[in-house]
């Protein structure tokens, strides 16, 4: 059976493949403007090369997690048609957002390592990192994680900073699939903890609701800290385990019923 493409799919298709190629020629703009070769923007941008190359040559969509690194990486917004789609009150986030200004959540900025149990070897931990800063077309703060093991589970969404709990919502919402992590305001060294709500793979294609607790820490320039699986045997276990037990020792994050 043959699925029909009505004249409306097919200029919505038109439009994202338009989309997607001014994206890509603003990149390779910038790319010639800077005199940079390609693997050294997929470095910067912690992206590999083969999906850089894919993406300027219209085999593959431009992720937002993916624009968001190169973004970050190139100090440019690159987004086609960005100056009409901006929101009103371009230094303000939505009130749904918090209402937070710009000048006001700087400090949130940039990269932060972050650490979690492992969900699928007990005992184990996961590290990765998360990007936070202002995104102007969506007039507020958005993150996007790299570095994963798992890439194809890496994630990018809009935070939420409502004064009523004092706390930090890192959202993910795709066609209505909410991934959420609940942070506390930084401690004096910079660090985030709280705990994480998400989807882990279970039996076949099942997805089960799971929650963990997160930790997150701010990286300072140049800092390069170890990512992917930690096991208790690598000698950076111990700190990355203090570094993720503040969550529930330091009474940041609650699991209850777990005993």
């Amino acid at each position: 059976m043959s699925t029909k493409i009505t004249p409306e799919d097919a200029s919505q298709a038109d439009a994202v493949s338009a989309e997607g190629m001014e994206t890509g020629r603003r990149v390779r703009e910038e790319i010639a403007r800077r005199r940079i070769s390609r693997q050294a923007l997929a470095d910067m941008a912690r992206i590999s090369l083969s999906t850089l190359e894919k993406a300027l040559a219209g085999k593959r969509p431009f992720t937002l997690a993916t624009l968001l690194r190169i973004e970050e990486a190139l100090g440019v917004s690159l987004r086609a048609g960005s100056a009409a789609q901006a929101p009103s009150g371009g230094d303000v986030a939505p009130e749904a957002m918090g209402a937070y200004s710009r000048s006001a959540v700087t400090w949130l900025e940039g990269r932060y390592l972050t650490v979690r149990p492992s969900f699928g070897t007990p005992g184990s931990l996961f590290a990765y990192l998360t990007t936070i800063r202002w995104v102007p077309e969506k007039a507020c703060l958005c993150f996007a994680e790299s570095g994963r093991s798992d890439a194809r589970f890496e994630q990018a969404g809009q935070v939420s900073m409502p004064n009523l709990s004092g706390h930090i919502y890192l959202v993910t919402n795709e066609q209505g699939q909410y991934r959420l992590a609940i942070l506390s305001r930084p401690t004096i060294d910079g660090g985030l903890f709280g705990i994480l709500t998400t989807l882990e793979v279970g039996h076949g294609s099942q997805l089960v609701p799971a929650a963990a607790p997160l930790a997150l820490g701010k990286l300072g320039e140049g800092e390069d800290p170890q990512l992917g699986l930690v096991s208790p045997d690598m000698t950076h276990f111990a700190a990355y385990r203090e570094m993720l037990n503040r969550s529930t020792e330091g009474d940041f994050a609650r699991l209850h019923g777990t005993d």
